[in-house]
């Protein structure tokens, strides 16, 4: 048995040996002609395929590809950078456990600029660039074009790759009719990044806006991820050129037709005669860190919640005539937007008027995703005495899991440290996380390891843990919010979003003096992100968010809004 166990281990490592190189060295250096010296974080990247660029073929899931991370600083053109052994990987460790074989190769620079913060800190991020926070997008990073190369199975390979590419700028959506793009500078913003800050708001006015100047509307907040002009929303059909494209996500051939169809359907709604009139916007808050700020003051990111509140919407309340007051403004959104939705109507309990929040980002830390920042001692693995247990990072609907929440927090430590990635939790990070000495985010925790500090976990609780506040200030919001909350989550969500859901709701339901007089509703098996469409799958209700809550809205503006408010000039 034992000489069968050694023949085994034998042909075993015969098999390894064949599939990793034994040296492989990469060069990469950009020329003078695009600019002067660089900090940032260098990446290469390499696919087993081409059927796209491998930056846009990152992610932790079953086909994402090869990336290599490392910081750079004061990077000189026509001088070399080098991606070894040493440098940190996904899903490889290392450069030397890359198997064999042919690739196409590529890489990027995310350029940082530093940041003279109010409090005295400066920190080197990557500033926005109207992308919404996509590195692999983002205007201004250096690039190179894609090359196939051969990992040997033996001996040294040394690869050299020129960063001979820029991102072209983006070009500025156009107003139109309906839709406006407006931009502001917030001087809170700016006082505390120590530079202009610009917060921006797409809106969409309503039918009939120049006719009746008479007319003042209540506001719709559409939160979430960053949008570069007002989404699902067309004056025109989709053609009849337009060519179908698969999505993998719903598994809907010819999906891009159907959502440009839907966008069409939304603007014959929005313009029909018996469609209440409203104003709806969506903010625009990248920063740093993310594609958005989760509209919620922070330390690390600023006072991006009363600026929104205090600066952008009374600005844009004012320009196109809204009523202005806190009983006409409803936010609403999914996921993030979920999130956000929530939190404003917490912190703010007397701007807002009711939050329709879709499957939230985690909205109890007790189910952080799939652990309890409070008790579990590590994020990656369940507590075990002999083996490590791997904690789900992603399911789908038949609970399959797609990958772990270490390959999710390992990839964003290979695309930046220091909460700088861009990616998820980076971004619950730097809004939830008190700053560090160095100016950045403090880690929740280790992001190799997954040990869990749980110092900052007492910050997050009390600082952002929606149902934890909720909970501890009932007696003085409580009144504020009664009838104002409504929660939606598939109960398969793709990302366990659910579980913080249920434990909300325990606490919701056995509120007193008031009760809440809410909603919270559950999608059965159904997926991130659902809204509360019991009628139709996620990927139609998700092109509806702007048109689902009217009636709910209706509803609560006849019930709540004061004696003398204005409900009948917006209803033409």
């Amino acid at each position: 048995m034992r000489k069968i166990s050694l023949i085994i281990w034998f042909i075993f490592s015969l098999v390894l040996s064949a599939s990793a190189n034994d040296e492989i060295k990469i060069s990469v250096e950009f020329p003078s002609v695009l600019g002067n010296k660089q900090d940032g974080r260098l990446m290469v990247m390499l696919a087993n395929n081409n059927l796209n660029e491998p930056r846009f073929q990152i992610n932790p899931g079953a086909r994402g590809q090869i990336i290599f991370g490392k910081d750079v600083k004061d990077w000189q053109p026509d001088t070399i950078e080098v991606i070894d052994n040493s440098v940190i990987g996904y899903p490889f460790d290392s450069l030397e456990d890359v198997p064999a074989g042919e690739y196409y190769i590529q890489a990027i620079i995310n350029r940082y600029k530093d940041f003279h913060l109010s409090n005295g800190k400066t920190v080197s991020l990557p500033p926005d660039m109207g992308e919404g926070q996509q590195w692999n997008r983002k205007p201004g990073n250096f690039y190179s074009k894609p090359i196939k190369v051969t990992i040997p199975e033996k001996g040294v390979a040394n690869i050299h790759i020129i960063l001979d590419q820029e991102i072209a700028p983006i070009e500025p959506p156009k107003d139109t009719k309906y839709i406006k793009h407006i931009k502001l500078k917030s001087e809170m913003l700016s006082k505390w990044w120590g530079e202009d800050i610009y917060l921006g708001a797409n809106v969409l006015l309503p039918e009939g806006f120049e006719e009746h100047p008479e007319a003042k509307y209540p506001l719709m907040i559409f939160h979430g991820h960053f949008p570069h002009t007002f989404r699902g929303f067309s004056e025109n059909p989709p053609s009849p050129d337009m060519k179908p494209v698969y999505s993998a996500r719903f598994n809907w051939d010819g999906y891009n037709i159907y959502q440009a169809q839907a966008a069409y359907d939304f603007f014959k709604k929005w313009t029909s005669e018996d469609f209440p009139r409203f104003i709806i916007i969506e903010v625009q808050h990248a920063t740093p860190y993310y594609d958005d700020s989760y509209a919620v003051n922070s330390a690390n990111q600023g006072p991006y919640g009363d600026a929104i509140t205090f600066e952008l919407i009374p600005h844009v309340e004012k320009m196109f005539r809204g009523i202005g007051e806190g009983w006409s403004r409803f936010t609403y959104g999914g996921s993030t937007g979920g999130w956000e939705a929530l939190a404003v109507q917490v912190f703010y309990p007397d701007q807002y008027n009711g939050a329709f929040a879709a499957c939230p980002d985690p909205i109890d830390f007790r189910a952080y995703t799939a652990l309890n920042i409070y008790e579990d001692k590590n994020a990656y693995f369940y507590e075990s005495d002999f083996s490590k247990k791997p904690r789900p990072g992603q399911r789908d609907y038949l609970g399959n899991v797609g990958y772990s929440l270490y390959d999710d927090n390992r990839l964003e430590a290979v695309i930046g440290s220091k909460s700088r990635s861009g990616r998820q939790y980076d971004i619950w990070e730097a809004t939830y996380s008190p700053m560090g000495d160095d100016g950045y985010p403090v880690r929740l925790w280790d992001k190799l390891t997954g040990e869990i500090n749980h110092e900052v976990a007492e910050y997050w609780r009390e600082n952002y843990d929606l149902r934890h506040i909720m909970e501890r200030d009932w007696a003085k919001i409580g009144p504020k919010l009664k009838g104002k909350i409504h929660i939606y989550t598939g109960d398969m969500d793709n990302y366990y979003l659910n579980n913080a859901v249920y434990l909300t709701e325990e606490f919701l339901e056995n509120t007193k003096n008031p009760y809440y007089e809410g909603e919270i509703d559950y999608g059965n098996r159904a997926e991130h992100c659902w809204n509360g469409d019991h009628d139709n799958p996620n990927a139609v209700s998700r092109l509806n968010y702007n048109f689902m809550y009217v009636d709910k809205i209706l509803k609560r503006i006849e019930k709540s809004a004061p004696k003398g408010a204005d409900l009948t000039s917006w209803r033409y």
